[in-house]
């Protein structure tokens, strides 16, 4: 990864371990960015995709916003130096102290999800005298085609307000004297690979906006979220970063707004590995299996949701024979495996394999299950990398117990 072995950062942290390349990282947001040049945007990262303190640092230094969906996760930007002025506060189940958090940092804005919500937000600046920025996320009734647990923009999701309703809501969430509604918001969904029907989402959007103006809402924001895939797949296309936004400029060019978008997965998703060392080979009857030292609770996407990943060895394999394997970990679930039925090279006890395509939804959704100590996550950085997340320790399992 960038100009380091792979070998090397295994030797010294150990493994498991997620490595992630800040090269990568920096090139795809600015991918983002350099596409916008020239119109009033904020590129907001969505931090629940990868919270690591040395990649929020990266991508802060680099320019970035932030997209956050708890104040935990605002805990995080504050602390990686990044600014609650340019961080947006979505969910859809806010708290009166989350929200409080919020408003004392200076957010930028609220992304609202209900019109109680609106009302909470509301009272809790009354009691500072604030007045915050707040949207109505909006669903537009779009189908993302996409995973259904990642599928946010349908009417039977629990997200946003029905776009057929939101009108109403504007209406009277405009005699609230603690909140200025100057946005409209949405997102409706993840690993979008066809972004069509994003784009579909914003002419949705955008004739609403009209709408609200018409109606005497002074609207300049236009937050359209995010959800742009990656491959996972070999042979699989990601869309192309600057063809969308270059269509996105083109739907709103005229409308006078500032665009927000929330990209996450497709920023930090490729610039992270999974470093996992081969513990055993087994055959059960004609089914043979590869034993490896990570597991589901470090990785739970296939697991969860039947996610592909493409697994490779460290070591060159072009020459090996090749087997069929399901590669699983040793938690005691039928469920903790990473790939079923792979075909991939012969693999020898104490080699190393790379789980690929990691920097998104794995560190980030790890758990302590059969009281495993979670990964260390080590941040590569041109000849040199460095810990950015030391190993759990026996010790820290039971912390506050």
């Amino acid at each position: 990864m960038e100009g380091v072995a792979i070998k090397e950062i295994a030797a010294q942290v150990g493994t498991p371990c997620f490595v992630y390349s800040k090269a990568a990282i920096v090139a795809r947001y600015r991918e983002y960015s350099d596409a916008l040049e020239g119109c009033p945007h904020t590129v907001c990262y969505a931090v629940k995709a990868n919270g690591n303190l040395g990649v929020l640092r990266v991508l802060a230094g680099a320019g970035s916003g932030f997209d956050i969906v708890s104040g935990g996760e605002l805990y995080r930007v504050l602390k990686a130096g990044g600014a609650a002025s340019k961080t947006v506060f979505s969910g859809v189940g806010k708290t009166a102290d989350e929200i409080d958090f919020a408003i004392e940092n200076g957010i930028f804005g609220f992304n609202s999800e209900s019109e109680a919500e609106l009302e909470l937000i509301n009272e809790r600046a009354a009691r500072v005298g604030a007045k915050p920025r707040a949207a109505l996320r909006v669903n537009p009734d779009v189908d993302a085609s996409t995973h259904p647990y990642i599928s946010t923009g349908l009417r039977q999701h629990k997200f946003g307000i029905d776009i057929y309703e939101s009108e109403n809501v504007y209406e009277r969430a405009m005699k609230l004297p603690h909140i200025a509604l100057e946005s409209v918001s949405c997102h409706i969904g993840s690993q979008i690979l066809e972004p069509a029907s994003i784009h579909e989402a914003i002419a949705k959007m955008l004739a609403l906006v009209e709408r609200l103006r018409a109606s005497g809402l002074a609207i300049s924001h236009l937050d359209l979220g995010g959800g742009l895939g990656v491959a996972y797949k070999p042979g699989e296309q990601a869309p192309s970063i600057a063809n969308f936004i270059g269509r996105m400029r083109e739907q709103t060019a005229g409308h006078g707004l500032h665009l927000m978008i929330e990209p996450g997965r497709s920023i930090v998703a490729e610039a992270g590995l999974l470093i996992t060392k081969v513990l055993a080979r087994k055959r059960n009857g004609d089914k043979e299996f590869v034993i490896v030292d990570a597991a589901m609770n470090d990785l739970i996407r296939p697991a969860l949701y039947q996610a592909y990943h493409d697994i490779v060895t460290i070591e060159d394999s072009a020459k090996r024979v090749r087997t069929v394997a399901d590669i699983v970990g040793p938690v005691c679930e039928s469920g903790d495996f990473f790939a079923r039925d792979r075909e991939i090279p012969v693999v020898e006890p104490g080699e190393l394999m790379a789980i690929k395509t990691a920097g998104a939804y794995a560190f980030a959704m790890s758990s302590n299950y059969n009281s495993r100590p979670r990964a260390a996550e080590v941040l590569v950085d041109g000849e040199s990398f460095g810990i950015v997340r030391q190993r759990e320790r026996y010790e820290d399992l039971i912390v506050g117990e």
